[in-house]
Protein backbone atom coordinates (compact mmCIF):
# COMPACT_ATOMS: atom_id res chain seq x y z
CA UNK A 1 0.00 0.00 0.00
CA UNK A 2 2.81 2.38 0.84
CA UNK A 3 4.42 1.71 -2.54
CA UNK A 4 1.13 2.30 -4.35
CA UNK A 5 0.53 5.63 -2.62
CA UNK A 6 4.01 6.85 -3.41
CA UNK A 7 3.62 5.80 -7.04
CA UNK A 8 0.34 7.69 -7.38
CA UNK A 9 1.93 10.77 -5.85
CA UNK A 10 4.73 10.54 -8.38
CA UNK A 11 2.33 10.27 -11.30
CA UNK A 12 0.23 13.16 -10.01
CA UNK A 13 3.25 15.38 -9.54
CA UNK A 14 4.59 14.61 -12.99
CA UNK A 15 1.23 15.22 -14.64
CA UNK A 16 0.53 18.48 -12.85
CA UNK A 17 3.34 20.43 -14.48
CA UNK A 18 5.68 20.21 -17.45
CA UNK A 19 8.57 21.50 -15.37
CA UNK A 20 11.46 19.05 -15.68
CA UNK A 21 12.83 19.95 -12.26
CA UNK A 22 9.60 18.96 -10.53
CA UNK A 23 9.39 15.73 -12.50
CA UNK A 24 12.96 14.95 -11.52
CA UNK A 25 12.22 15.73 -7.88
CA UNK A 26 9.20 13.41 -7.92
CA UNK A 27 11.22 10.60 -9.49
CA UNK A 28 14.06 11.04 -7.02
CA UNK A 29 11.57 10.95 -4.15
CA UNK A 30 10.14 7.67 -5.38
CA UNK A 31 13.61 6.26 -6.03
CA UNK A 32 14.72 7.15 -2.50
CA UNK A 33 11.59 5.60 -1.01
CA UNK A 34 12.09 2.38 -2.95
CA UNK A 35 15.75 2.24 -1.93
CA UNK A 36 14.66 2.34 1.72
CA UNK A 37 12.05 -0.40 1.48
CA UNK A 38 12.78 -1.60 5.02
CA UNK A 39 11.50 -5.02 6.10
CA UNK A 40 8.34 -5.22 3.97
CA UNK A 41 9.67 -8.31 2.18
CA UNK A 42 12.22 -9.70 4.62
CA UNK A 43 9.74 -9.89 7.51
CA UNK A 44 7.07 -11.76 5.54
CA UNK A 45 6.25 -15.39 6.31
CA UNK A 46 4.75 -16.36 2.96
CA UNK A 47 7.54 -17.50 0.64
CA UNK A 48 5.27 -17.89 -2.37
CA UNK A 49 3.58 -14.51 -1.95
CA UNK A 50 6.90 -12.71 -1.85
CA UNK A 51 8.31 -14.81 -4.67
CA UNK A 52 5.36 -13.87 -6.88
CA UNK A 53 5.66 -10.17 -5.96
CA UNK A 54 9.40 -9.66 -6.37
CA UNK A 55 9.55 -9.80 -10.20
CA UNK A 56 7.03 -6.94 -10.44
CA UNK A 57 9.00 -4.95 -7.87
CA UNK A 58 12.25 -5.52 -9.77
CA UNK A 59 10.77 -4.33 -13.04
CA UNK A 60 9.31 -1.31 -11.24
CA UNK A 61 12.76 -0.48 -9.90
CA UNK A 62 14.15 -0.71 -13.41
CA UNK A 63 11.42 1.53 -14.82
CA UNK A 64 12.25 4.22 -12.27
CA UNK A 65 15.96 3.88 -13.03
CA UNK A 66 15.22 4.54 -16.70
CA UNK A 67 14.26 8.07 -15.64
CA UNK A 68 16.67 8.40 -12.71
CA UNK A 69 19.70 6.46 -14.01
CA UNK A 70 22.21 7.85 -11.51
CA UNK A 71 20.28 7.34 -8.30
CA UNK A 72 23.02 5.41 -6.52
CA UNK A 73 20.86 4.18 -3.62
CA UNK A 74 18.20 2.69 -5.92
CA UNK A 75 20.90 1.22 -8.15
CA UNK A 76 22.35 -0.50 -5.10
CA UNK A 77 18.94 -1.66 -3.88
CA UNK A 78 18.18 -3.09 -7.32
CA UNK A 79 21.51 -4.93 -7.30
CA UNK A 80 20.77 -6.42 -3.89
CA UNK A 81 17.20 -7.33 -4.77
CA UNK A 82 18.14 -9.15 -7.97
CA UNK A 83 20.86 -11.04 -6.08
CA UNK A 84 18.51 -12.11 -3.30
CA UNK A 85 15.78 -13.17 -5.72
CA UNK A 86 18.19 -15.23 -7.81
CA UNK A 87 19.59 -16.96 -4.73
CA UNK A 88 16.43 -17.32 -2.64
CA UNK A 89 14.14 -18.46 -5.41
CA UNK A 90 15.75 -19.37 -8.74
CA UNK A 91 18.89 -21.15 -7.55
CA UNK A 92 17.13 -22.68 -4.55
CA UNK A 93 14.35 -23.99 -6.82
CA UNK A 94 17.00 -25.59 -9.01
CA UNK A 95 18.50 -27.36 -6.01
CA UNK A 96 15.09 -28.69 -5.00
CA UNK A 97 14.56 -30.53 -8.30
CA UNK A 98 15.47 -34.22 -8.59
CA UNK A 99 18.63 -34.94 -10.56
CA UNK A 100 16.56 -36.71 -13.20
CA UNK A 101 15.31 -33.29 -14.34
CA UNK A 102 18.76 -32.15 -15.45
CA UNK A 103 17.57 -29.95 -18.29
CA UNK A 104 15.26 -27.96 -16.02
CA UNK A 105 17.94 -27.68 -13.34
CA UNK A 106 20.38 -26.29 -15.89
CA UNK A 107 17.80 -23.85 -17.21
CA UNK A 108 17.19 -22.46 -13.72
CA UNK A 109 20.90 -22.28 -12.98
CA UNK A 110 21.52 -20.44 -16.23
CA UNK A 111 18.74 -18.02 -15.39
CA UNK A 112 20.14 -17.44 -11.90
CA UNK A 113 23.56 -16.75 -13.42
CA UNK A 114 22.07 -14.14 -15.76
CA UNK A 115 20.26 -12.48 -12.85
CA UNK A 116 23.45 -12.36 -10.77
CA UNK A 117 25.27 -10.68 -13.64
CA UNK A 118 22.36 -8.29 -14.10
CA UNK A 119 22.57 -7.47 -10.40
CA UNK A 120 26.31 -6.86 -10.68
CA UNK A 121 25.64 -4.44 -13.50
CA UNK A 122 23.50 -2.28 -11.22
CA UNK A 123 26.19 -2.38 -8.53
CA UNK A 124 28.73 -1.30 -11.14
CA UNK A 125 26.53 1.65 -12.08
CA UNK A 126 26.16 2.61 -8.41
CA UNK A 127 29.93 2.39 -8.02
CA UNK A 128 30.45 4.69 -11.01
CA UNK A 129 28.18 7.27 -9.38
CA UNK A 130 29.83 6.91 -5.98
CA UNK A 131 33.51 6.78 -6.96
CA UNK A 132 33.44 8.48 -10.34
CA UNK A 133 32.76 7.50 -13.93
CA UNK A 134 34.83 4.52 -15.03
CA UNK A 135 35.39 3.15 -11.52
CA UNK A 136 33.74 -0.19 -12.29
CA UNK A 137 35.93 -0.61 -15.37
CA UNK A 138 39.01 0.32 -13.34
CA UNK A 139 38.02 -2.32 -10.81
CA UNK A 140 38.90 -4.98 -13.37
CA UNK A 141 42.42 -3.60 -13.78
CA UNK A 142 43.25 -2.25 -10.33
CA UNK A 143 40.80 -3.54 -7.71
CA UNK A 144 42.92 -2.48 -4.74
CA UNK A 145 43.09 1.09 -6.00
CA UNK A 146 39.31 1.32 -6.41
CA UNK A 147 38.31 -0.33 -3.13
CA UNK A 148 40.80 1.83 -1.23
CA UNK A 149 38.47 4.77 -1.88
CA UNK A 150 35.65 3.11 0.03
CA UNK A 151 34.56 4.38 3.43
CA UNK A 152 32.34 2.75 6.04
CA UNK A 153 29.19 4.07 4.36
CA UNK A 154 30.24 2.19 1.21
CA UNK A 155 30.17 -1.25 2.86
CA UNK A 156 26.73 -2.14 1.41
CA UNK A 157 28.02 -1.34 -2.09
CA UNK A 158 31.15 -3.43 -1.58
CA UNK A 159 29.12 -6.30 -0.15
CA UNK A 160 26.46 -6.51 -2.85
CA UNK A 161 29.01 -6.14 -5.63
CA UNK A 162 30.99 -9.01 -4.11
CA UNK A 163 27.89 -11.10 -3.38
CA UNK A 164 26.36 -10.81 -6.86
CA UNK A 165 29.72 -11.33 -8.57
CA UNK A 166 30.72 -14.19 -6.31
CA UNK A 167 27.39 -15.94 -6.81
CA UNK A 168 27.81 -15.66 -10.56
CA UNK A 169 31.31 -17.13 -10.34
CA UNK A 170 30.03 -19.99 -8.16
CA UNK A 171 27.50 -20.97 -10.82
CA UNK A 172 29.92 -20.43 -13.68
CA UNK A 173 33.10 -21.68 -12.06
CA UNK A 174 33.83 -23.68 -15.23
CA UNK A 175 33.80 -20.48 -17.29
CA UNK A 176 37.31 -18.93 -17.26
CA UNK A 177 36.00 -15.45 -18.09
CA UNK A 178 34.12 -15.50 -14.76
CA UNK A 179 36.47 -17.51 -12.55
CA UNK A 180 39.40 -15.21 -13.30
CA UNK A 181 37.62 -12.41 -11.42
CA UNK A 182 37.55 -14.23 -8.08
CA UNK A 183 40.46 -12.16 -6.61
CA UNK A 184 38.44 -8.99 -7.27
CA UNK A 185 35.51 -10.40 -5.31
CA UNK A 186 37.85 -11.13 -2.42
CA UNK A 187 39.33 -7.62 -2.60
CA UNK A 188 35.85 -6.11 -2.33
CA UNK A 189 34.93 -8.38 0.57
CA UNK A 190 38.25 -7.82 2.38
CA UNK A 191 37.80 -4.05 2.27
CA UNK A 192 34.20 -4.28 3.48
CA UNK A 193 35.21 -6.56 6.35
CA UNK A 194 37.99 -4.18 7.39
CA UNK A 195 35.57 -1.24 7.42
CA UNK A 196 32.67 -2.84 9.32
CA UNK A 197 32.88 -6.55 10.09
CA UNK A 198 29.53 -6.62 11.93
CA UNK A 199 27.56 -4.98 9.12
CA UNK A 200 24.06 -6.34 8.48
CA UNK A 201 24.10 -8.96 11.21
CA UNK A 202 27.39 -10.51 10.20
CA UNK A 203 26.58 -10.87 6.49
CA UNK A 204 30.24 -10.34 5.60
CA UNK A 205 31.41 -13.21 7.77
CA UNK A 206 28.75 -15.38 6.16
CA UNK A 207 30.09 -14.41 2.74
CA UNK A 208 33.61 -15.30 3.84
CA UNK A 209 32.52 -18.78 4.92
CA UNK A 210 31.82 -19.40 1.25
CA UNK A 211 34.94 -17.66 -0.03
CA UNK A 212 37.22 -19.47 2.38
CA UNK A 213 35.55 -22.81 1.67
CA UNK A 214 37.07 -22.72 -1.81
CA UNK A 215 40.13 -24.87 -2.55
CA UNK A 216 43.44 -23.42 -1.36
CA UNK A 217 44.48 -22.92 -4.98
CA UNK A 218 41.62 -20.39 -5.22
CA UNK A 219 42.52 -18.64 -1.98
CA UNK A 220 40.40 -20.70 0.36
CA UNK A 221 41.29 -21.87 3.86
CA UNK A 222 39.00 -24.10 5.90
CA UNK A 223 40.35 -22.86 9.22
CA UNK A 224 39.44 -19.29 8.26
CA UNK A 225 36.03 -20.48 7.06
CA UNK A 226 35.37 -21.96 10.49
CA UNK A 227 36.52 -18.75 12.18
CA UNK A 228 34.08 -16.73 10.07
CA UNK A 229 31.35 -19.25 10.86
CA UNK A 230 31.91 -18.77 14.59
CA UNK A 231 31.91 -14.98 14.22
CA UNK A 232 28.73 -14.96 12.11
CA UNK A 233 26.88 -17.17 14.59
CA UNK A 234 28.05 -14.95 17.45
CA UNK A 235 26.88 -11.72 15.79
CA UNK A 236 23.58 -13.27 14.71
CA UNK A 237 23.09 -14.95 18.09
CA UNK A 238 22.47 -18.21 16.27
CA UNK A 239 19.26 -16.88 14.72
CA UNK A 240 20.16 -17.28 11.04
CA UNK A 241 20.48 -20.57 9.15
CA UNK A 242 22.88 -19.01 6.65
CA UNK A 243 26.20 -19.79 8.39
CA UNK A 244 25.15 -23.39 9.09
CA UNK A 245 24.15 -24.01 5.48
CA UNK A 246 27.30 -22.32 4.17
CA UNK A 247 29.64 -24.40 6.36
CA UNK A 248 27.73 -27.61 5.63
CA UNK A 249 28.01 -27.19 1.87
CA UNK A 250 31.40 -25.47 1.79
CA UNK A 251 33.37 -27.54 4.28
CA UNK A 252 31.49 -30.67 5.39
CA UNK A 253 30.72 -31.85 1.85
CA UNK A 254 34.28 -31.46 0.47
CA UNK A 255 35.56 -33.21 3.60
CA UNK A 256 32.92 -35.92 3.14
CA UNK A 257 31.96 -35.46 6.78
CA UNK A 258 28.32 -36.48 6.71
CA UNK A 259 27.91 -36.31 10.48
CA UNK A 260 28.93 -32.65 10.56
CA UNK A 261 26.83 -31.94 7.47
CA UNK A 262 23.69 -33.32 9.08
CA UNK A 263 24.39 -31.71 12.43
CA UNK A 264 24.79 -28.25 10.88
CA UNK A 265 21.65 -28.52 8.77
CA UNK A 266 19.59 -29.76 11.70
CA UNK A 267 20.80 -26.75 13.69
CA UNK A 268 19.66 -24.52 10.85
CA UNK A 269 16.22 -26.15 10.83
CA UNK A 270 15.87 -25.83 14.60
CA UNK A 271 16.02 -22.00 14.47
CA UNK A 272 12.73 -20.29 15.34
CA UNK A 273 11.96 -17.67 12.62
CA UNK A 274 9.91 -15.70 15.15
CA UNK A 275 13.02 -14.96 17.19
CA UNK A 276 14.06 -12.46 14.49
CA UNK A 277 10.83 -11.16 12.90
CA UNK A 278 12.64 -8.60 10.72
CA UNK A 279 14.49 -11.43 8.95
CA UNK A 280 11.71 -14.01 8.99
CA UNK A 281 11.70 -14.54 5.21
CA UNK A 282 15.48 -14.88 5.06
CA UNK A 283 15.31 -17.54 7.77
CA UNK A 284 12.58 -19.47 5.96
CA UNK A 285 14.47 -19.42 2.67
CA UNK A 286 17.63 -20.62 4.40
CA UNK A 287 15.68 -23.41 6.08
CA UNK A 288 14.10 -24.41 2.77
CA UNK A 289 17.58 -24.82 1.36
CA UNK A 290 18.73 -26.74 4.44
CA UNK A 291 15.76 -29.10 4.20
CA UNK A 292 16.44 -29.86 0.53
CA UNK A 293 20.12 -30.53 1.24
CA UNK A 294 19.31 -32.78 4.19
CA UNK A 295 16.67 -34.75 2.30
CA UNK A 296 19.11 -35.37 -0.54
CA UNK A 297 22.24 -35.96 1.52
CA UNK A 298 22.92 -39.24 -0.25
CA UNK A 299 23.72 -37.27 -3.41
CA UNK A 300 26.50 -35.34 -1.64
CA UNK A 301 28.37 -38.23 -0.07
CA UNK A 302 30.12 -41.31 -1.34
CA UNK A 303 28.60 -44.62 -0.48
Amino acid sequence: MRLRVVTLLMVAAAAATPACSIKKMALNTVASTLAEAGTTFTSDEDLELVGDAIPFALKFYESILDSAPKHKELLLSTCGSFTQYAYGYIETDAEALPLSRRAEIQRLRDRALKLYLRARGYCFRSMDVQFGHGSSAALLQNPDGVVAQAKKDDVPLLYWTAASWGAAIALGIDRPELAVDLPIVRALADRALALDDAWNKGALHELFITLDSLPEALGGNQARARDHFAKAVEIQRGLSPGPYVALATGVAVPNQDRAEFERLLKQALAIDPEKDPSGRLVTLIGQKRARVLLDRADESFSK
